[in-house]
């Protein structure tokens, strides 16, 4: 039944992986020829950019349908934890993606003003087509951010970020273009494009920094040990929880713990406490990969050991 439950949940989450790619690859697909169309033929570096911004969006959308369908793959003997890695790995490659268009609109606005070339006014249409991004990547971003939710892909949620970002860059690139219109000041173009450069390589860097810790197998949310412990004290007969390790594979929770039990049960009343332990664990931590629970005879846990986390160190 609990497998039957899990394969059910992971199809849906596949297919809500599917609904949430396509729909920012149609939207940013749109939006990204708006705004490199109108910012070529206008002169504007700021839409233009903003147009380049939402054409990696677009390369993120079509890496997210490839990557939903790798890790929907079963586990096999070349990946007994399955393949839930590739998405970690893929949002890395998104960070680089994400940086790598900051620094080439950071560098074309530094070039445009050393070379101290005649800049345009750009047109009213830009205005126009600026706000129209505003309402498209807002929509967007709320869009992935309630699937990211339901379906817990980190993927998703840096996806869902960077959208957010993107409203910042548009409304940015809104006033900029507002005020070189309404004042006959082309070079703030150029200046607005600059700083809206420096605010995607700053998304970037943020985006790896958060995989590189999933990658490292590490975990700073005290709250998610809270819950396990308290999941473990919940059951009748399990006692001092330690060791304990969560580390993350993609959207899902892989979990390692010591609990202490009464020396004098049988080996079968002892598995029959472990048991219990981990339905009371997947009842209060969605979206759990694997448990393992190893059972100690009272009295013998705490081995100071160089790993793992007991009650006392997440208080």
């Amino acid at each position: 039944m609990k497998g039957a439950i899990a394969k059910t949940e992971a199809e849906t989450r596949d297919a809500l992986l599917r609904r949430a790619a396509l729909i920012a690859l149609a939207g940013n697909l749109v939006l990204a020829i708006l705004k490199i169309t109108v910012g070529a033929a206008s002169g504007s570096l700021a839409v233009l950019g903003d147009g380049i911004d939402s054409s990696t969006d677009v390369v993120i959308a079509i890496m997210t349908l490839a990557v939903g369908f790798y890790v929907s793959q079963p586990s096999d003997k070349e990946h007994p934890w399955g393949h839930g890695r590739a998405e970690t790995l893929a949002t890395i490659v998104l960070a680089f993606v994400v940086f790598f268009a900051g620094t080439r609109l950071f560098e074309s606005a530094i070039e445009r003003l050393r070379s101290g070339e005649a800049m345009e006014i750009p047109s009213t249409v830009t205005l126009v087509v600026t706000g129209i991004s505003i309402a498209g990547k807002i929509s967007l971003a709320l869009g992935q951010f309630r699937l990211a939710k339901l379906t817990g892909s980190s993927m998703l949620k840096a996806n869902a970020r960077n959208m957010a970002n993107d409203v910042v860059i548009s409304a940015s690139v809104f006033v900029g273009l507002a005020v070189t219109i309404l004042f006959k000041l082309a070079f703030l173009d150029s200046v607005i494009a600059l700083l809206v450069g420096l605010w995607v390589m700053k998304a970037g860097i943020g985006i790896f920094r958060e995989q590189n810790l999933e990658l490292m197998d590490g975990n700073a949310d005290d709250e998610l040990y809270r819950t396990l412990f308290a999941a473990v004290k919940s059951v009748d007969g399990a006692a001092n929880p330690h060791r304990a390790r969560i580390r993350r594979i993609a959207t899902a929770w892989d979990i390692d713990l010591d609990i202490e039990v009464d020396a004098c049960l049988t080996v079968r009343e002892a598995h029959a406490i472990a048991a219990r332990v981990e339905e009371a664990v997947r009842e209060q931590i969605p979206f759990v990969y694997d448990i393992m629970v190893h059972v100690e005879p009272a009295g013998s846990g705490e081995h100071n050991e160089q790993y793992g986390l007991s009650a006392k160190d997440v208080r």
